[in-house]
């Protein structure tokens, strides 16, 4: 049962992605800066984002499997929201779930991530929003390993990935605590 959702989720991915303009796949997050807090205008988006991610976050669309940013990235840090700069989730709990996205088993921050029913494309799953910008992030699955069990299927297209080295120089320096306790730079777990 979870095989044939999965392959559905997957067919469906690939077609929402292929109404996408040319070249927008590719084009992801390069450059993409984040936003101040709150959601702007949507010129003010338009301007900012891709095309790609413009579509994930604001008409929630999803981009394909295995053809994104992040799906293989083993570098440790942390991903915001592309739009506002929110601290959403961390490399320590990311994992592989052989879908083709990112997975994680937890949120970073816990109140900037929120959860809505999501009752399209026939099917009953758990939208993953933004809490500050209200932007679509992916799906929570609960076929993740343990302890949480949970998978939040998330695209690249609404993340930023601020690696370790970095985090004091964009604002993020908060979370550093967290990266010295975790030992080896590949933070990214097997499961």
């Amino acid at each position: 049962m979870l095989r044939t959702a999965l392959v559905v989720l997957v067919l469906l991915g690939f077609g929402l992605a292929g109404a996408l303009p040319a070249g927008a796949l590719h084009a992801q997050t390069q450059g993409a800066k984040p936003l101040s807090t709150g959601k702007p205008s949507d010129a003010a988006l338009r301007q900012a984002l891709s095309p790609l991610q413009y579509d994930v976050t604001q008409h929630a669309a999803t981009e394909p499997p295995f053809h994104n940013e992040y799906w293989d990235n083993h570098r440790a840090g942390i991903y915001v929201d592309v739009v506002s700069g929110e601290p959403l989730f961390s490399s320590l709990d990311k994992f592989e779930s052989g879908t083709g996205w990112p997975s994680f088993t937890r949120p970073l921050e816990e109140a900037n991530v929120r959860r809505h029913t999501d009752r399209s494309l026939f099917l009953v799953r758990i939208e993953v929003r933004s809490a500050g910008a209200d932007s679509h992030l992916g799906h929570l699955f609960d076929d993740g390993p343990p302890p949480s069990g949970l998978r939040y299927c998330i695209n690249s297209a609404a993340l930023r990935f601020i690696p370790v080295e970095r985090l004091k120089a964009e604002g993020y320096e908060k979370y550093l605590a967290l990266f010295a306790r975790s030992g080896p730079a590949d933070s990214t777990r097997r499961r």
